[in-house]
């Protein structure tokens, strides 16, 4: 069965998944404005304890896909990939963990922010989850339902909860929500480097470079508009 499953893939779809897989994860100033809303609707979620607006906010999140991109550059053994994936989820994090910070510092009062502590189920639930997501990737039929996987393994929340500790000098709480982050993202790195490697992604190392490649060329092309536009209406 294990052959069936990770070896009735055309190429084709192996470099569609591993490209839209670059695509989604490029360090774009949108990427980082929907990590900060959905950092943001998880911290208010949190402050009022509403699990319909945590759950959405995880829906909003894209900071799955650098954590998978983080993997598949792991199997490749591609620096620029690693690196590449490893500055955005960086910022990303930076980035959350300001904003819940900044916002838990005006409505945080008054308002108590329960505990998480980190354990061995989680590291099972982000392993499961690390599974479903890379196979869903890959499987363009499954795609679909990465939605609900990202739901399913607790990211977006830690971060911010990680801010409101910051926020109420709470160290329990900080590390607690950190140290889950951590659990969370290594559990889904280890587990999709698992999947990769038996879809044999790593042979793909060319078309990851040609990905990346057209991402920056892109990026720049959006800056030079950017620029060329601020130019264009500071002189009216």
């Amino acid at each position: 069965m294990a052959l069936v499953l990770f070896n009735n893939l055309s190429e084709k779809d192996k470099s569609n998944a591993i490209e839209n897989l670059i695509t989604e994860s490029t360090p774009r100033q949108d990427f980082f404005l929907m990590v900060i809303l959905s950092v943001l609707m998880a911290t208010f979620g949190i402050l009022i304890n509403n699990t319909a607006v945590i759950i959405g906010s995880m829906l909003i999140a894209p900071i799955l896909y650098p954590i998978l991109s983080l993997s598949l550059g792991i199997v490749m053994a591609d620096f620029k990939l690693i690196s590449r994936s490893f500055y955005t989820l960086l910022k990303s994090m930076v980035f959350g963990i300001a904003a819940a910070a900044l916002i838990a510092l005006f409505f945080a009062q008054g308002y108590e922010t329960s505990l998480v502590e980190p354990s061995l189920i989680y590291v099972m639930i982000a392993i499961i989850a690390g599974l479903a997501a890379s196979f869903a990737l890959i499987k363009p039929q499954l795609s679909e339902t990465l939605p609900g996987i990202a739901i399913s393994v607790t990211l977006i929340p830690p971060l911010a909860a990680t801010g409101i500790g910051i926020a109420k000098f709470d160290w329990n709480l900080i590390s607690n929500s950190f140290v889950l982050f951590m659990v969370n993202a290594i559990g889904i790195i280890f587990a999709s480097m698992i999947v990769f490697s038996l879809m044999h992604l790593y042979i793909k190392r060319v078309e990851a470079r040609k990905a990346i490649k057209k991402e920056e060329k892109a990026v720049k092309q959006e800056k030079e508009n950017a620029e060329k536009e601020k130019e264009k209406n500071s002189s009216l």
